[in-house]
């Protein structure tokens, strides 16, 4: 797959994650502004509700008073007609006359208590009653001449009468109402009868989060009909209107805020939010995975290319090698001479050995991934294993006209390890130093105790390390690239068998690189305590 359409592919699954992650999002805000605004509503719905109700309940509770201490006064009230109206029929066949009367009267009293002031002693009420009255006059020829008055000869009299209900009612309530607006509004309402009431609203519309509440005046005075914890919360505030006047004004307000109101509405969809948010997860880690997997595999997949490529050259070179050293060796004039021969047989023993040695390297990295190599230990002392290591690597520094130092600077020595494969790890260490230094290599190994540890640094003045490069070095197949891969043999195997290794003896090693300014590669041992 081209670059090009990897880079489309991932921009496209990118777009469409995000395009999901952007619903999900966008529907939770819709859902929570829509559960918000039924909230509003729900709560505005409530007040009004616990308004109209405490504004019935104060009028009821006066009108019964008044009714009580009007009925119990024991005086005859003095009364005054105010309208009749009355009408007659006459049927013709029964020889029957009907009128039919109906007065409003008025009852005049004084009412005795401390009604609504106790400072004032008496108060001048009037109620209002209907006198309904039916007459039937039988066998009554002359009935057009009778009057509309009461007629003691009708046959039959009828006699009713009431209450005004409807317009008592209606006249007592303006009364009231200007009456009850002089009084502090602390005076008309409790906080238990709000509590109550809110309690059973909120109830009803399924609002069941914790709620404050307080009676206000226009001038925003907080009065002492309140909850012990009220406080104006901006947005999650609501009020309403108390006690309207005979005009529909008020000023005063009962006031409810919501302390948790956010969370309230979160909560309803709380269950809902957390599967998204899961699946939304789940879903970016996939793709997130899956990016990476297939990054790695390119990787891999490169840096294999880039192995065999590396192998073919190195063993092209040897081969090619071996095929001249042979065609040498078929020359007549070169076989008469054993110089020459034992010269051309040495260089195809090194190349085959060379050869060897590589596809030695590949068998050991596979056996230890698959850990088939037994590690063997030892109490060795680390100071012998570096001098063998120095001795290994002398003809290559000899050839390459370099110089290698050893400042044995630790005091205690003395690990557990195996002697050919730490030898082998310092050997590759050391061999890279020669092999990534463009100028005459300079070496040095070091070697210190830090409490019950050894650390090995091994120096070189090579090309260096990038940053990013330091990251993946001790990885299988991993090189460097320098503008040519083949500009330094190798195969990319040789840091990842010596991570292998120091794994293998429980230890440690990293290494400190900048480009330009060469390398150290630092080795910790535990040492083994006498």
């Amino acid at each position: 797959m081209s670059n090009k359409i990897f880079r489309f592919l991932v921009g496209l699954m990118s777009l469409s994650l995000i395009g999901v992650i952007f619903v999900q999002v966008y529907w939770v805000r819709i859902v929570v502004h829509n559960n918000k605004s039924q909230f509003s509503l729900n709560v505005e719905h409530v007040l009004s509700k616990v308004a109209e109700d405490l504004d019935q309940l104060e009028m009821q509770d006066y009108l019964n008073r008044y009714y009580y201490l009007k009925d119990s006064l024991g005086i005859a009230p003095q009364e005054e007609e105010f309208i009749k109206f009355a009408f007659y029929q006459f049927d013709s066949r029964t020889k029957e006359a009907v009128i039919y009367k109906n007065s409003i009267i008025g009852d005049n009293a004084t009412i005795n208590s401390n009604f609504y002031d106790p400072q004032i002693e008496n108060y001048k009420v009037k109620n209002f009653k209907s006198l309904r009255q039916t007459q039937i006059f039988k066998e009554k020829n002359d009935f057009e001449n009778k009057t509309l008055n009461l007629d003691p000869e009708a046959d039959v009299t009828i006699t009713k009468s009431g209450q005004l209900d409807i317009l008592d009612k209606a006249q007592y309530e303006i009364f009231f109402r200007d009456i009850a607006a002089i009084k502090p509004i602390e005076y008309r309402v409790r906080g238990d009868v709000i509590e109550k009431l809110l309690n059973a609203e909120f109830s009803e519309k399924g609002i069941t989060t914790n709620y404050e509440y307080a009676v206000t005046t226009k001038k925003d005075r907080i009065t002492e009909v309140k909850s012990s914890n009220f406080a104006r919360l901006g947005e999650n505030t609501f009020q309403v209107k108390l006690f309207k006047d005979n005009e529909k004004n008020s000023d005063n307000y009962l006031e409810v805020s919501f302390p948790s109101q956010r969370e309230y509405l979160y909560s309803e969809i709380r269950s809902t939010m957390i599967l998204s948010i899961l699946f939304t997860v789940v879903i970016i880690l996939v793709f997130v995975s899956t990016i990476n997997q297939f990054l790695k595999q390119r990787q891999i997949s490169q840096i294999k290319t880039d192995f065999i490529n590396n192998m073919t050259h190195e063993f092209k070179t040897p081969i090619a090698t071996i095929n001249l050293a042979l065609d040498s060796v078929r020359n007549p004039k070169i076989f008469e001479n054993p110089e020459s021969m034992r010269r051309y047989l040495g260089v195809i023993r090194e190349e085959n050995k060379r050869m060897n040695a590589q596809v030695e390297n590949v068998l050991r990295i596979s056996k230890l991934d698959k850990r088939e190599i037994t590690i063997e230990k030892e109490s060795l002392d680390i100071h012998d294993l570096i001098e063998d290591a120095a001795d290994h690597v002398s003809l290559l520094l000899d050839e390459s006209g370099g110089s290698l130092v050893i400042n044995n600077n630790a005091t205690r020595s003395t690990v557990l390890a195996n002697d050919t494969h730490f030898t082998n790890v310092l050997v590759n260490i050391m061999e890279n130093a020669i092999k990534y230094s463009p100028q005459a290599p300079e070496i040095t190994v070091e070697t210190e105790n830090i409490k019950d540890l050894i650390l090995i640094k091994i120096k070189d003045k090579g090309i260096g390390i990038s940053k990013s490069a330091q990251k993946k070095i001790f990885d299988k197949f991993y090189r460097e690239h320098t503008g040519d891969i083949h500009n330094v043999k190798g195969h990319g195997l040789g840091l990842a068998y010596v991570k292998r290794i120091i794994d293998a003896h429980n230890g440690e090693i990293f290494v400190e690189s900048e480009k330009g300014q060469g390398s150290t590669f630092i080795i910790k041992l535990s040492l083994i305590i006498n």
